[in-house]
């Protein structure tokens, strides 16, 4: 007898997998970010004004900033942190979903820090300047 074969079954384990790994990947991202957040912080900040996307009169307060933004993740619901990525999910095909935090982090609340004069480029700008610094992560 011919054993039937339900491909609605299969592709529902093919997304579960896929789920699952991407799930593993996220935790991963975001404890690791947790665990590094001072040096990261310094690395992030420094790219950023490198690349010119803010300007800043005081460095060690930002890189506060961000170091809190690095850990905060970790402890959050899925939700509140697609609700914070809401507005730029759609910038790239396949995003980082720490990258677009800290990227939504720069041009919601940053820029209305004390301490940052401007933030400069597009949405676009500022998540490749963090994207640089946290695929190093990933690895």
């Amino acid at each position: 007898m011919a054993r039937h074969i339900n491909p609605s079954r299969s592709t529902n384990k093919a997304i579960d997998a896929l789920d699952r790994k991407r799930e593993r990947e996220r935790r991963f991202i975001l404890n690791k970010a947790r665990d590094n957040a001072p040096e990261l912080a310094i690395i992030l900040v420094q790219r950023l004004i490198d690349e010119h996307i803010i300007e800043t009169n005081d460095v060690h307060a930002i890189q506060q900033g961000v170091e809190r933004q690095l850990r905060e993740p970790a402890d959050m619901e899925e939700f509140e942190i697609r609700l914070k990525i809401a507005d730029i999910r759609t910038l790239v095909p396949d995003p980082n979903i720490l990258t677009l935090y800290l990227t939504a982090y720069v041009i919601d609340d940053l820029i209305k820090h004390p301490k940052i004069q401007d933030v400069f480029g597009d949405d676009l700008d500022v998540y490749k300047a963090i994207d640089a610094v946290l695929s190093k992560l990933r690895k």
